[in-house]
């Protein structure tokens, strides 16, 4: 089977069909025989021939190593060039071992453990397969109601650009050739983040200079980290959708970012030209799609419908269609899938590999650095000779925390809160009630539970309040449009806090939410997210102070969601609001909320406390290629040892176009045992004074500039210093 391959060769010796064939990409039931009755009615909506089926050059989500082989060995035996299949998927946060959302993820503000996570995944999907993943998801986000946010690290293109190459390395491996390694396709090229409402697949408009400055940077340092592979978004970008787009894909992204690897449509996007209003018909999609530099059409058939008519009738060029293929016969090399089609992939490893205890452990130990401690007033952490602890709300006991996009993942493989809790103190102290549903219950049953939680609660020496979304509202096609919890949560958690015991409310959700009330009323919240496989256990470590919470938010809480859009690094107008408990007013507020979200960017407490010297600068003025050096001590004077994340943001104070009123540019994560003290050096250079001027060129002004530092994006101390 294993054959050395001329890529320039096999090209020149393919059909002009056989060649559409490796610009298709078909769901797995297509290539299976025993899946012939299923196949029949999307066959037929797509226009796809048994031919198509033969000659496709992808698949698009396969089940695991018996699968993957079947379908390998099925296509092998009927494809005439013997060309393998390449198979690709949504490996998001874990393939069968689930790590926390990458949301949550970004929380930890680690690229080592987001590195590790990938590493992980990789091995397991390319024991079960898998060549390429569909990650890392990149695109900036500022409105929590999009269901999508969970997929993205945060709203800070700095922190994101940082854990994109994070997710690339992990998945890589350097070379993806080797055993373990798969391809990682960076998506969703451009700005899905930003669209309009938080509504799924809606518009965007952004300006050039918003979508260079804020949206394109992490997509960029994935591909300069040498991601292979980039997804096209489902939106618009300058009134012309991203899989038609020939300016973002041959004119950004292949000419100024120098990207030859291969670009590959999302679901069905290129067919949807047309409700865009675009192209006509699938024709016209197809002949748009390709020339704007479209190489692989997932799941529309617009492509093995049309391209070759295209090409006879002189509508597409035959070098355009070359080009394709060859990056994607290329990537098929790099992957090593002449020599081996079945590269990486076997039943006995993945047995071996997915779900074991070391990468359990890993899940643990990401868990625990992902969860946000969001208030805390003396009740955590716990203490484990606590004689009864009360588990109550709809996630006391549910496996279903893994979150969205963990499609390999088994709940039945998945700790509870509940049973994390018993795996640390035992069940005989612990107890246990719903109290309520997250949707779809009478008064009537919503009466008989609360009756019982008050029981237990009353019962009890301490409470834990497990909250938040359904997991099926978060995740694609999941926006909200009010993000408070859902059902009588929120009642529940009232009647339980006035029972006055140590009460701690943790959130599972895969966006912030709108928890102002409940925030006030608390006396302890942690923010859990979707912790994946090991989420029961790695919450008991925190709420033991077996870890030490030390995560950090990276997407802001809104006060509520009217303040939406809200986050750290916006532009200041020429009415400021003066503070935030100005009551001056003609100046840019609201009248009856804060403009301030509730929980800022980069926020999260710890069991310590931390103390952070005043900055001090080795110079004040910047020269050139000269380098200004910001120290600041944090001491640890708190009980516990921790891990602070330290965060330094610049403003630009008057340039030639608006800047926003800080940015973030460098952080460190510093280890610190009790009354320990560390040094956390910042080295600011000219290149992170850079910005798009008011003639797009990207270049530094000289000036006057605030440098920043502190635990989060709202209580900094400040310093100043100039650029000439």
């Amino acid at each position: 089977m294993a054959q050395k391959v001329n890529i320039e060769e096999l090209l020149k010796s393919m059909t002009l069909k056989e060649k559409i064939g490796q610009l298709t990409q078909l769901a797995p039931f297509f290539f299976k025989d025993s899946a012939k009755g299923i196949v029949t009615g999307p066959m037929e909506a797509l226009g796809i021939k048994d031919s198509d089926i033969w000659n496709a050059g992808s698949v698009l989500g396969t089940a695991g190593a018996e699968e993957t082989i079947e379908i390998q060995k099925l296509y092998l035996e009927r494809n005439e060039k013997k060309i393998p299949l390449m198979f690709m998927a949504d490996i998001i946060h874990g393939y069968r071992t689930i790590f926390p959302i990458p949301l949550a993820l970004g929380c930890t503000w680690d690229e080592n453990l987001v590195e590790k996570v990938a590493r992980v995944s990789a091995i397991e999907a390319s024991a079960g397969g898998v060549h390429v993943t569909f990650s890392p998801m990149v695109d900036l986000v500022r409105d929590p109601r999009w269901g999508r946010v969970m997929e993205s690290t945060g709203e800070d293109p700095y922190l994101n650009s940082v854990m994109a190459r994070a997710f690339v390395r992990g998945y890589q491996g350097g070379d993806i050739s080797k055993e373990g390694n798969i391809a990682s396709c960076v998506k969703h090229f451009a700005a899905y983040g930003a669209v309009e409402g938080g509504r799924e697949y809606n518009t965007v408009d952004v300006s050039e200079r918003m979508l260079r400055e804020f949206y394109l940077p992490s997509y960029k340092a994935a591909i300069d980290e040498g991601c292979k592979m980039v997804m096209t978004s489902f939106n618009i970008v300058n009134s012309i959708p991203s899989s038609g787009n020939k300016w973002l894909l041959r004119g950004i992204l292949r000419g100024e970012w120098g990207f030859d690897g291969v670009t590959i449509s999302d679901w069905g996007a290129i067919k949807e030209l047309i409700p865009h209003g675009v192209a006509e018909d699938e024709k016209e999609a197809a002949r748009k799609a390709i020339q704007a530099g479209v190489d692989i059409d997932m799941m529309s058939g617009c492509y093995a419908k049309h391209l070759e008519e295209l090409v006879e009738e002189g509508q597409v060029d035959i070098k355009l269609i070359d080009e394709a293929v060859y990056r994607v016969l290329k990537l098929k090399e790099e992957l090593g899938l002449f020599e081996n089609p079945f590269k990486g992939v076997d039943k006995e490893k993945e047995k071996r590999v997915v779900l074991c205890e070391e990468h359990r452990r890993i899940a643990r130990e990401v868990a625990a650095a992902s969860i946000v401690l969001l208030k805390n007033e003396n009740v955590l952490p716990f203490n484990k000779d606590i004689k009864k602890l009360a588990i109550i709300g709809p996630y006391a006991d549910e496996h279903a925390i893994l979150g969205p996009w963990s499609w390999q993942g088994r709940w039945e493989e998945t700790v509870s809160l509940k049973e994390g809790i018993i795996n640390k103190i035992g069940e005989s102290k612990v107890l246990v009630e719903k109290g309520c549903e997250t949707e779809g219950e009478s008064d009537a049953q919503y009466k008989e539970s609360l009756k019982k939680a008050l029981k237990a609660a009353s019962e009890a020496d301490a409470v834990i309040l497990a909250l938040g979304e359904h997991y099926d509202m978060s995740g694609e096609a999941r926006s909200r449009a009010f993000i408070t919890l859902p059902g009588r949560q929120e009642d529940l958690a009232r009647e339980i806090i006035k029972l006055r015991k140590p009460t701690v409310v943790i959130l599972f959700n895969g966006r912030p939410l709108e928890i102002r009330e409940l925030y006030k009323i608390a006396p302890a919240v942690l923010e859990a997210w979707f912790p994946g496989t090991e989420g029961g256990n790695a919450i008991a470590d925190i709420l033991f102070a077996d870890k030490i919470p030390s995560a950090k938010l990276t997407m802001s809480f809104p006060y509520t969601v009217g303040q939406i859009p809200v986050y750290y690094n916006h532009f200041n107008t020429g009415r400021p609001k003066p503070s935030e408990d100005s009551t001056e007013r003609f100046c840019s507020h609201y009248v009856d909320i804060p403009n301030a979200p509730l929980l800022p960017f980069g926020f999260g407490l710890s069991y310590t406390q931390y103390e952070y010297s005043k900055i001090e600068l080795d110079k004040n003025i910047l020269h050139g290629n000269d380098s200004i050096k910001a120290t600041v001590k944090i001491k640890n004077v708190g009980k516990y040892p921790g891990d602070e994340i330290v965060q330094l943001y610049i403003r630009d104070l008057t340039a030639s176009v608006v800047r926003p009123v800080k940015e973030l540019k460098g952080f460190k994560k510093i280890h610190l045992e009790v009354g320990e003290e560390k040094e956390a050096v910042f080295e600011i250079t000219e290149d992170m004074l850079r910005f798009y001027n008011e003639n797009m060129e990207y270049i530094s002004e000289k000036g006057k500039f605030l440098l920043m530092i502190g635990p989060n994006s709202r209580d900094l101390q400040t310093v100043e210093f100039e650029y000439r």
